[in-house]
């Protein structure tokens, strides 16, 4: 089987060079090395697949543009960054602290059809979405909306009884009924939902 021949997609040079290095390591051949501004006069006849180095930034308009031209990998910062990724037309989506290892049988996937998805994305894309934040039957009181701030903050159950005077016991009390106001089950889940109601700053 010929080498692959791979076009390399990202803002950071460096990042860049990263990828090149892991993919001609494996006998691929890097046909252009280029800025997401620059794709749009990429011949895609002379390259099998796209390796797109997200960054720290949004997902760009021009990965949809160039992967409906060629099998697309998106190398990822971080797992938020998976859902759009695949929704802007990947065929693949690694975090970048695996590239060494997953990045070529990646490629390989999604040039025979097929969809990868790395192992430490699988819960944050295979995962059910929530269902849009609605408006709260019971709002919370104001105390509870200040618990839910320092929620938001990582502070346990006896530190936040300290920063509001409250005892422990108190302020479990007050978690417990915001848990059930948000429909959270969990201390993460209930600061992520009132987050998209617009209840903390984080």
């Amino acid at each position: 089987m010929p080498p692959l021949r791979l076009i390399i997609v990202g803002r950071d040079p460096l990042a860049r060079a990263g990828l090149r290095a892991v993919a001609e390591a494996s006998g691929s051949q890097v046909v252009a090395d280029v800025s997401p501004e620059e794709t749009e006069a990429l011949p895609g006849e002379e390259a099998d697949a796209v390796v797109w180095d997200v960054g720290t930034h949004a997902v760009v308009d021009g990965l949809s543009v160039l992967s409906a031209r060629l099998p697309t990998v998106a190398v990822l910062w971080g797992e938020e960054q998976a859902a759009e990724a695949l929704a802007a037309g990947a065929r693949g989506v690694i975090l970048r602290e695996h590239a060494e290892e997953r990045l070529l049988p990646a490629v390989a996937a999604a040039v025979a059809g097929l969809v990868t998805v790395d192992e430490g994305l699988a819960d944050s894309v295979l995962r059910p979405r929530p269902a849009p934040a609605q408006a709260l039957v019971e709002p919370l009181t104001a105390r509870e909306l200040e618990v839910v701030q320092l929620l938001a903050e990582g502070l346990t159950n006896r530190r936040i009884g300290e920063r509001l005077g409250i005892s422990e016991h108190t302020a479990k009390f007050h978690v417990n009924s915001i848990l059930g106001k948000l429909g959270a089950s969990s201390r993460s889940e209930a600061v992520a939902q009132a987050a998209r109601l617009g209840l903390v700053l984080l």
